[in-house]
């Protein structure tokens, strides 16, 4: 299962990346980030709940729901823009290329997919490891308290 999603994301990363003649990036480029990744790329892709509502409160980053729309039509987070993934490299001049960039979905999935591509041009993106349904969670009940 992990090797068939481990394929699933680079297929879908080098299908964006060669979509279009007019995008800067390249399959070449996805292979430099390979080539480059390391320690600290793991570590600076992820972002927890926690850190996103710090980010978020200090206005320094936008979160980017990248949900299907059939998916978002069911309910909505109004603190993030909500831009499906499938629409994402038609739609980047409506992200902050001044902030961080918080990708979100149910898991994280689609949500790692998406900052891949974010980065891969030359925005700071990061993914939400506890997902929208975590960070939903937090913000329920008594533990908002902490955000607040």
């Amino acid at each position: 299962m992990r090797a068939g999603y481990i394929t699933a994301i680079a297929t879908a990363l080098l299908l964006t990346m060669s979509a279009s003649a007019s995008e800067p990036k390249t399959n070449e480029n996805f292979g430099e980030f390979l080539r480059d990744f390391d320690y600290d790329e793991r570590r600076a892709m992820k972002i927890g709940a926690m850190e996103t509502l710090r980010l978020l409160q200090a206005d320094r980053a936008q979160l980017v729901d990248i949900r299907f729309k059939e998916e978002a039509a069911h309910y909505t987070m109004p603190v993030a823009l909500h831009i499906p993934l499938n629409e994402l490299p038609d739609r980047l001049n409506e992200l902050d290329p001044d902030k961080v960039i918080i990708t979100m979905c149910p898991i994280y999935d689609r949500a790692a997919i998406a900052r891949l591509y974010l980065v891969l041009n030359g925005y700071e993106a990061r993914y939400l490891t506890d997902g929208m349904l975590g960070l939903m969670d937090l913000l329920r009940g008594d533990r908002a308290r902490e955000y607040y």
